[in-house]
């Protein structure tokens, strides 16, 4: 009888392993573009990116270049719906050793939003979601102006349980951060809040990214405490009550 119960169980684990998708396997495939000179459109080639349990990977249709990285060597992995952004570690010797960063642009109607869930295991804070992931467990909403340097962007931010996440008007701007993936927030009024990321900003200080957020409605006191303390129970923080 138990010999008959394994046979039965092995066979359904292979039935399982057949019927898995072949990405999981084989890590995600996009047909991307890689611009050899940034903001250059024809100093590049074609090529394929992969995106796997073990790491990233891209191989140049002229197999000019091809590059493999770990998780481990990427110090930063930018995500948005119709691009990628790896910095890796290496000195970039023609910027006088900053480290060098490697886009992708995908080709055709594909987007990068089904690797996220894959990137999300496999990378902390490092990871940057400029993707406006689904929150499952909505707090609290607001409408809100995002503040830039000139001008800004206009949106929705959304509160849940275990993210944030700014829905902007202008797809290149939105993000998702879980909390680990928080700094800090804070505000100067009802109309004012700041959410400082671990994203790599070199113009801001301590090389943190701050989103500055123009609130549409008044946030209230409790809503404000109560993120706070999620953010810092996060990170840790034991509170007294």
């Amino acid at each position: 009888m138990a010999f008959r119960i394994e046979k039965r169980t092995g066979a359904l684990l292979v039935a399982l392993a057949l019927l898995a998708p072949a990405g999981l396997a084989q890590g995600l495939k996009y047909d991307v573009f890689h611009a050899h000179a940034p903001y250059i459109r024809k100093a590049g080639d074609t090529g394929t990116l992969t995106i796997g349990d073990e790491g990233v990977s891209f191989t140049e249709t002229r197999q000019r270049h091809a590059w493999r990285w770990s998780y481990q060597d990427i110090q930063q992995l930018k995500i948005a719906p119709k691009s990628l952004t790896v910095l890796t570690y290496k000195d970039n010797k023609w910027k006088l050793g900053a480290d060098r960063e490697v886009h992708f642009d995908l080709v055709g109607d594909k987007t990068f939003e089904d690797a996220v869930q894959l990137l999300k295991r496999r990378l902390d804070q490092r990871l940057v979601m400029a993707i406006p992931d689904r929150v499952s467990n909505i707090l609290w909403e607001i409408p809100v102006k995002h503040l830039q340097r000139l001008g800004g962007d206009e949106g929705m931010l959304q509160v849940g349980t275990e993210s944030i996440v700014y829905q902007s008007a202008d797809k290149a701007e939105s993000r998702t951060w879980r909390y680990e993936d928080i700094d800090n927030i804070s505000s100067s009024g009802p109309f004012d809040l700041t959410v400082t990321t671990f994203e790599r900003a070199k113009a801001h200080y301590g090389n943190r990214k701050d989103f500055n957020f123009q609130l549409k409605a008044r946030l209230e006191e409790a809503r404000y405490n109560d993120l706070w303390l999620r953010l810092n129970q996060t990170e840790g923080l034991k509170i007294l009550r």
